[in-house]
């Protein structure tokens, strides 16, 4: 257990990401941050009366200021404007920018030492502005993109198929956006290829489903964007910090040389322990795969002279 975990942000995405991990105890006070007064408060006071319900004893605290957040172990950065219909994640790049560059001064004033993990879009050039502004090193500075991309690929895998979620292992890398590369070559059912299972048509079009999953939930929703599966992926990331659970997730890391790669945060499979990302893991990719991976960090490098 973490003495503090700091949530920046009590929208959606923040509120229910601060829940989680007030249910998980995986610190002893989660401190809820936001710009708006009264809302982190009123949200943390209702989530900490869940406590006697639900079994946790973190403490909840909303709070409009990042001295509560002082000796933080870990940042999870949720702040931003979400995305609308028609928007696509590029399309937020400069307000955000403003927004988690502000964030991440505040973060490295009160809390040199955290660990930072950014759930906020676009994913990969958020996670430029937080390590450049903070200036820690890419340990501790990280992106949720690939636990969630692949957790909608393996959600809509299991249903063509007929399976359990549980029996699907995927891993889906890449930038935060229409360029991820889901591994269809390590895309197994309890270690049966998935080649063996479903046609190739139909694979395609869970590709496109997985690569579009986010605007498709923005299509139902009109005013937001997802916020649940976000913030269950983000614990996860959290979770495996905190416990030491040394998990191989995708994950948004700042490249230097691996895959062929250098000076981009782009999704690839890391060690998560109390270290942080503590080793990126470089598996063998098909030709197709490497090549889609290195045009992905190349989607997001172009786009990062806008933000940065």
């Amino acid at each position: 257990m973490f003495d503090t975990i700091a949530v920046v942000g009590a929208g959606h995405v923040g509120a229910t990401t601060a829940q989680r991990l007030a249910e998980r105890n995986l610190a002893r006070a989660v401190v809820m941050i936001d710009v708006l007064e009264g809302i982190p408060q009123g949200k943390a006071l209702d989530q900490w009366q869940t406590g006697p319900v639900e079994g946790f004893d973190s403490r909840v605290i909303g709070t409009n200021s990042y001295d509560e957040a002082a000796g933080a172990d870990l940042f999870v950065v949720t702040a931003g404007i979400p995305r609308k219909p028609g928007m696509s994640r590029d399309d937020l790049v400069k307000t955000n920018a403003g927004i988690v560059g502000s964030v991440s001064e505040e973060i490295k004033r009160v809390a040199p030492n955290a660990f930072v993990v950014v759930v906020s879009n676009p994913l990969d050039i958020m996670c430029v502005v937080a390590k450049e502004t903070t200036g820690f090193p890419r340990e501790r500075v990280m992106g949720m993109a690939g636990v969630l991309d692949t957790a909608r690929y393996r959600t809509f895998l299991a249903e063509a198929i007929g399976v359990s979620v549980e029996d699907i292992q995927a891993m889906v890398l890449g930038g935060h956006g229409d360029t991820m590369v889901p591994l269809i070559s390590y895309t197994t059912v309890s270690g049966i290829p998935v080649t063996q299972l479903i046609d190739q048509e139909t694979l395609d079009a869970i590709v496109k489903r997985t690569r579009g999953g986010g605007g498709e939930i923005v299509k139902h929703l009109k005013t937001g964007s997802a916020y649940y599966a976000p913030s269950a992926a983000a614990v996860q990331m959290v979770e495996a910090i905190v416990l030491d659970k040394k998990r191989l997730l995708p994950c948004a890391a700042w490249l230097e040389g691996e895959f062929g790669i250098s000076g981009v945060y782009c999704g690839v499979p890391c060690l998560l322990g109390r270290g942080g990302i503590e080793r990126i893991v470089e598996i063998e990719l098909t030709d197709d795969e490497r090549a889609a991976l290195h045009r992905s960090a190349e989607a997001v490098r172009s786009t990062m002279t806008v933000a940065v």
